[in-house]
């Protein structure tokens, strides 16, 4: 399959159908995402060691402290991990809620 592209000059150009697709893909690509690519985690420390991850102004899920570990739970309950720090604990539930509800967009500040 062919496309016959008339341009202002009145010059014809024939692209086959692998050049179309590429192109394409190139201008989807190229193309200004409006929305961000992630939404944005707060932390709050609702007690002594706990903090509650809000993400995109929803609950995302917390972070405990347990003796010397921290254990990550999503937004659903379930255990994301058992971990050496705070920082390390939150990266990880983050992370996970990034995969979990990529729907859940809100500006990045």
């Amino acid at each position: 399959m062919t496309t016959t592209v008339n341009t202002a000059t009145q010059a014809e150009v024939t692209l086959d159908t692998d050049t179309v697709d590429t192109i394409a893909i190139l201008e989807a690509v190229a193309a200004p995402s409006s929305r961000p690519k992630r939404a944005k985690v707060t932390w709050v420390q609702e007690d002594q060691g706990e903090w509650i991850a809000g993400y995109g102004g929803y609950f995302g899920g917390s972070v405990d402290k347990r003796g010397d570990r921290y254990v990550a739970s999503d937004t659903f309950g379930l255990v994301v991990g058992d971990f050496g720090s705070l920082e390390e604990a939150q990266t990880k539930l983050e992370d996970q809620l990034h995969v979990m509800l990529p729907s859940v967009i809100r500006p990045v500040e």
